[in-house]
């Protein structure tokens, strides 16, 4: 009697292994990428992606028009890449931040691409792609209404500009993070009574030195559902912010707050 789930298991096995060869040793391999199925190319995509494999070089020949995942943190990518993205319709999640430091390879002119190309974006992350600009995150709200999660963290040219468009655009957002940028109050205001305001559940915005007690007590006041609020190392915050947050806490609104006392 053939022992079918032994056989299965065998075969997966084989399988897995024969694809991490082939990840090791992708440069020997690119001409046979391109015909191989959408669903061996995303496991492809996945172990390269870890491995920082994927580059501007061999993305397009592992693309295509199924893909909804691509997580490039470990990878040495720039707006090539986010450039040959224009066949990813279907991409609901972007991961762009550098896990080794700053990635200044990745602009506006690519995210403009990628917005374009790709309207059904949930979650994307860009934090300190310091050649994001509010151009970028614009052309995002404008073409990406469905976006849940925005990390613009440590892009350093971001402004209330973007604030404003994501919060006048995006009615489903509910994580936000635009810490160590240039927002002010303005920003935050703006962000908070846009149609997202009863959606949001976590914003962060530590470590920016423009905002005051205003933008808190705007985000306390106005998002019925927040539940982590991070302001940690923002100079400008008074007595007013903790009061603010230690009233919506007797409400049992937040969950998780964290700021620094000056």
């Amino acid at each position: 009697m053939v022992d079918s789930t032994s056989d299965s298991l065998l075969v997966s096995r084989l399988s897995e292994l024969s694809l991490r060869c082939f990840a090791e040793n992708i440069s020997s391999y690119m001409t046979d990428v391109k015909p191989l199925p959408p669903n061996i190319k995303d496991r492809l995509i996945h172990m390269m992606s870890l491995r920082g494999k994927i580059t501007d070089s061999n993305i397009s020949e592992m693309l295509h028009p199924e893909v909804q995942s691509l997580d490039l943190r470990s990878c040495d990518v720039s707006d090539t890449t986010l450039l040959h993205l224009c066949s990813c319709q279907k991409l609901k999640t972007l991961k762009l931040r550098n896990s080794k430091g700053n990635r200044v390879s990745i602009t506006s002119v690519g995210v403009k691409a990628v917005a374009s190309a790709c309207p059904s974006l949930h979650v994307v992350s860009m934090q300190r792609c310091h050649g994001l600009t509010d151009e970028g995150v614009v052309a995002l709200a404008l073409n990406c209404r469905e976006l849940r999660f925005v990390d613009l963290s440590g892009c350093l040219c971001i402004t209330d500009v973007s604030l404003h468009a994501l919060g006048n655009n995006c009615p489903f957002l509910q994580f936000v993070d635009f810490s160590a940028t240039q927002v002010s109050d303005r920003g935050v205001v703006a962000l908070v009574s846009g149609p997202c305001a009863n959606k949001l559940e976590e914003i962060n915005m530590g470590h920016c030195v423009n905002v005051t007690d205003e933008a808190v007590e705007a985000v306390v006041l106005s998002c019925s559902r927040i539940r982590i609020l991070l302001f940690q190392e923002c100079p400008q915050l008074t007595e007013r912010s903790q009061d603010a947050v230690e009233l919506s806490l007797r409400l049992s609104k937040l969950k998780q707050v964290a700021w620094t006392a000056y």
